[in-house]
């Protein structure tokens, strides 16, 4: 089952940051754009937010995008820019049961 495109209302900016390694430590640089994808932008519950806060965690959204080949790369130390705000990826994981 596939998304259907009228649910993916938002368009959204993924960042990377590229690694530096200076012979003694990496560290992230700064994150660059690498694509834009149609999103689907859902907040998350009062509940979960307690949840994710008791694991010293925070949740406030969760996005639905389409599996390709760049949102198969994403991680967490990727982050998503929607609407001017810009969001850490804390997980990811398969929709619907298909890629």
């Amino acid at each position: 089952m596939t998304i259907p495109a009228g649910e993916l209302d938002r368009r959204v900016s993924l960042f990377r940051a590229a690694r530096t390694d200076d012979g003694f430590s990496s560290d992230a640089g700064t994150p660059v754009e690498i694509g834009k994808r149609w999103a689907k932008k859902t907040d998350v519950s009062d509940g979960e937010r307690l949840a994710a806060a008791a694991h010293q965690q925070t949740v406030t959204a969760r996005f639905l995008v389409r599996y390709d080949e760049l949102t198969a790369t994403l991680h967490a130390d990727d982050q998503i820019d929607c609407e001017g705000l810009r969001y850490e990826i804390t997980g990811t994981k398969e929709a619907r049961g298909r890629r």
